[in-house]
């Protein structure tokens, strides 16, 4: 895929992004992320005390990974690195998206003023290397 056909793709509908950490033993944890696209970089929210949360302030090394399951079946694979935005405008801004795109915009200010507040950090991922493949059984 090129570039415009992976944005397009991990954007398409309400599919979700597993995204990977490292825990503090070196061992892998993988789970599912409501995320918004901004420009090359991928948007979520998450708390600070939760495994990922806790992870990506340590390490800020990330992968994500997100998926068509249906024929022909297509990915998008992402390296990158997380970074910490400490804006609480800015968290509400994108939790509100995030909320809209998963909840649809009915219910998006719900949905951000929820996951706007203190325990939680909104995590920019900056992509440092995309593998994008798709039409895999054509």
């Amino acid at each position: 895929m090129s570039k415009v056909e992976w944005q397009e793709f991990v954007t398409y509908g309400t599919r979700t992004a597993k995204l990977a950490v490292v825990r503090k033993d070196g061992s892998p944890h993988v789970v599912p992320v409501w995320f918004v696209l901004d420009g090359d970089d991928l948007v979520l929210t998450t708390s600070r005390r939760t495994v990922k949360g806790k992870a990506i302030l340590r390490d800020p090394r990330v992968a994500i990974c997100v998926e068509d399951d249906e024929p022909p079946f297509a990915f998008v694979s992402i390296r990158g690195v997380a970074e910490i935005v400490a804006d609480p405008d800015a968290l509400l801004r994108y939790a509100t998206l995030i909320g809209g795109r998963y909840m649809a915009p009915r219910r998006a200010r719900e949905f951000g003023e929820r996951n706007a507040v203190p325990d939680e950090m909104l995590v920019r991922v900056h992509p440092t290397h995309v593998v994008a493949i798709g039409g895999m059984t054509d």
